[in-house]
């Protein structure tokens, strides 16, 4: 990802946010792109050149009756990818092995750990990447680095530290991006309760281009009742991404709230839906 390519993501999540608060007047191409201070046909290039389509066709997909009709459609979808047949998210193409820390890794609170971290674009914006020897620990959505580092730090507040590039995280940085066909192996390294580990790999068997409910993965890990629970597990999700829990929204279609800001979940709904469509 290049410096105009994130300002890019700033304008079309401006838009997106502008269609989002405007899309019962139906507004114009020309009123949104004077939105975010552009001409109409440099607004249309850059859009299309993004999500590959329209302002227009893109709002379908992010329209609270797309959200219904993929929440109706995906009882199939977890019954394809539970006999092994689903082909449509990259993710179930990767074999994302999560292995959870040991008892005195999660009560040391990193202590003897080594993480190393780097900062890197993608096609949603900026994120921060760590990593431990067995895996990735870490992936968060952040603009600014000097916080995007304290978050982790609080994570794991008794590790060391290293800022640096590894295999790891160029694996991670190829499944973060939809459009990369050089996928290979990612294994995760999480601290995380025996409740938070099933519930982060229930989020990694709905597919991309399918949306799930907090009620849906609460029956789906055998604890009907825990939809609330379900939620707070979600919203700890340490992996950003690729742990999918942007993928999880509310019974009434509404996307509903996202640690990495909810304009950016809408933002990579849209653009799995569309391309999953294609």
């Amino acid at each position: 990802m290049t410096i105009q390519q994130e300002v890019d993501f700033q304008r079309i999540a401006k838009a997106i946010h502008f269609l989002q608060e405007n899309f019962r007047t139906q507004p114009t191409l020309g009123q949104i792109a004077s939105h975010v201070y552009m001409s109409e046909a440099h607004f249309q290039r850059m859009f299309t050149s993004w999500a590959g389509t329209s302002p227009k066709k893109f709002l379908q997909y992010i329209s609270l009756n797309h959200a219904k009709s993929l929440l109706k459609e995906n009882n199939i979808a977890e019954t394809t990818f539970q006999l092994g047949l689903s082909s449509s998210s990259r993710l179930h193409e990767l074999f994302i092995n999560i292995e959870g820390m040991t008892p005195a890794e999660y009560k040391n609170e990193g202590a003897n750990l080594l993480i190393s971290y780097y900062y890197y674009e993608t096609l949603f914006g900026p994120i921060i990447i760590a990593s431990t020897s067995k895996g990735i620990c870490h992936i968060a959505y952040e603009e600014d680095k000097e916080s995007a580092f304290e978050t982790l730090q609080k994570r794991f507040p008794n590790a060391k530290y290293i800022q640096q590039k590894d295999v790891m995280h160029e694996n991670a940085l190829k499944a973060l991006n939809p459009q990369d066909n050089d996928i290979g192996q990612v294994k995760l390294h999480l601290k995380g309760t025996e409740f938070q580990l099933k519930v982060w790999e229930a989020l990694l068997k709905i597919p991309m281009g399918n949306l799930s409910t907090y009620g849906s993965i609460a029956s789906q890990i055998g604890n009907p009742k825990a939809s609330r629970a379900v939620g707070t597990a979600i919203g700890s999700n340490p992996i950003a991404y690729l742990i999918p829990c942007h993928r999880v929204i509310q019974n009434s279609g509404i996307f509903g709230g996202y640690r990495w800001d909810p304009i950016r979940k809408t933002a990579i709904i849209g653009w799995e839906s569309l391309h999953t469509a294609i």
